[in-house]
């Protein structure tokens, strides 16, 4: 029997993307595969810059599930408390999201009228069934997964520039500056990146603009 371990499940809109300003439920898988999440290992990580914390199961709407169906419900249940009308829609985020999310919990989340979108860092190959892969790639970490509808990379990363992926197979390309103290300067080089290279379009983190989760 899986175990799913959920840092935090909320409503809110999606802030990045293609999809921003979409309602969705976030689910918000702990652990990760290039970072423990604990600051006294940062240095040691693959991935340094990360700013979300996935570490545990005590986040708002968090916890232990046993079943896929158990998830399920949970996800609609914020939905139905939050929403009216319009297609359901969950976000499975983490950390890394493909480490836990299976075929059994993408049925299920189907089986309860959700579209399932998932944002992964690409080192895990995404199931069959998901209705929207977003893949963030990051410097020194093998990428298996290079399709899917949108790859948000986080810019600037010097052992991770765009060019290395515009050829792979999506069909949306987005620059996300790197949050942190020169946030400014991040926008600014990738605003200046998109100008350049067309094919690249510039996603702002919006939620953190007009302070939704």
């Amino acid at each position: 029997m899986s175990v799913y371990s959920v840092k935090e499940a909320y409503y809110t809109l999606q802030g990045e993307g293609a999809q921003t300003g979409r309602a969705a439920v976030f689910l918000r898988f702990a652990g990760c595969n290039l970072w423990t999440g604990l600051e006294r290992d940062r240095h040691k990580a693959i991935c340094q810059f990360c700013d979300t914390d996935f570490v545990g199961v005590d986040g708002e709407g968090g916890g232990k599930f046993k079943t896929p169906q158990t998830v399920a419900e949970h996800v609609q249940n914020i939905w139905n408390a939050n929403a009216t009308g319009g297609v359901p829609y969950v976000i499975c985020t983490g950390g890394e999201p493909l480490l836990q999310l299976d075929d059994l919990l993408i049925a299920e989340l189907h089986r309860h009228g959700f579209e399932i979108g998932v944002e992964t860092n690409g080192t895990v190959n995404a199931p069959y069934g998901l209705d929207w892969i977003c893949v963030s790639p990051k410097a020194n970490a093998e990428l298996v997964q290079t399709s899917g509808n949108e790859i948000k990379l986080v810019y600037p990363q010097s052992l991770a520039m765009p060019d290395r992926f515009a050829d792979m197979e999506f069909e949306h390309f987005f620059l996300q500056p790197m949050d942190g103290p020169e946030i400014a300067q991040n926008v600014e080089a990738a605003a200046q990146y998109c100008m350049k290279n067309p094919k690249w379009r510039l996603s702002l983190q919006t939620h953190k603009m007009i302070g939704l989760p």
